[in-house]
């Protein structure tokens, strides 16, 4: 378990915001955070599955073009 670390609390424009020290670094780009009672609590986000990912892109509304029929060459295994 890593020990606990004093740290200081600083205004970043209208936000409070703190500094998180290398040894409580979280991996990735985003974290959830809560309130639970007096305590804050900050976990990394688990990363998002392709299919959620996919689900927020915006359907195409291109036409493609069509595709000629080619011929098949034979092929020797």
């Amino acid at each position: 378990m890593i020990p606990e670390r004093h740290v200081k609390l600083f205004k970043n424009g209208r936000n409070q915001a703190v500094r998180i020290p290398r040894e409580f670094e979280l991996p990735g780009e985003d974290a959830l955070i809560r309130k639970e009672g007096d305590r804050l609590i900050i976990e990394p986000t688990r990363p998002k599955s392709l299919l959620a990912v996919l689900s927020t892109l915006r359907p195409l509304d291109e036409k493609f073009p069509p595709i000629p029929e080619l011929p098949v060459d034979p092929v020797e295994f």
